[in-house]
């Protein structure tokens, strides 16, 4: 299993170029940002989260950063991602997921990146996703 998280961490070998070619940190705050309004409204998702949305977006908008080819702020901060683990203490199921992937595959798609980057994000959102599904 850590093999296989490890993979998720990562992301694709090509990401320091996905990362530049998307506009670096602000493409990702605000995919983060988007993402987060989504999440507000959602009532499968919402409950899932704090009252202080903000540390959340921070951290996933550092992760994102770091995971696509950006700076290591995200490990400078909280260490290593350790994705699953992290999202343990949540109940995340199949509607979870889908609830997750549906606002942030929009969200990708509405931020005006080229077909082959979108692919490359929603396709790692996809994967990463179905991946922290950890209650039937």
């Amino acid at each position: 299993m850590e093999g296989q998280q490890e993979r998720f961490v990562q992301g694709p070998q090509q990401t320091g170029t996905l990362y530049t070619r998307v506009g670096g940190i602000p493409y990702f705050t605000s995919l983060v940002e988007r993402f987060y309004e989504r999440v507000e409204a959602d009532p499968v998702l919402r409950p899932l989260y704090p009252d202080d949305l903000e540390p959340g977006k921070h951290n996933l908008a550092m992760f994102l950063v770091q995971l696509w080819g950006g700076l290591p702020y995200y490990a400078m901060e909280r260490g290593r991602p350790l994705l699953r683990m992290r999202h343990m203490p949540f109940a995340i199921g199949q509607p979870e997921r889908d609830a997750w992937f549906e606002h942030m595959s929009a969200c990708v798609l509405e931020s005006g990146v080229d077909r082959e980057d979108a692919t490359m994000l929603i396709d790692y959102f996809e994967k990463a996703s179905q991946f922290m599904i950890n209650k039937d």
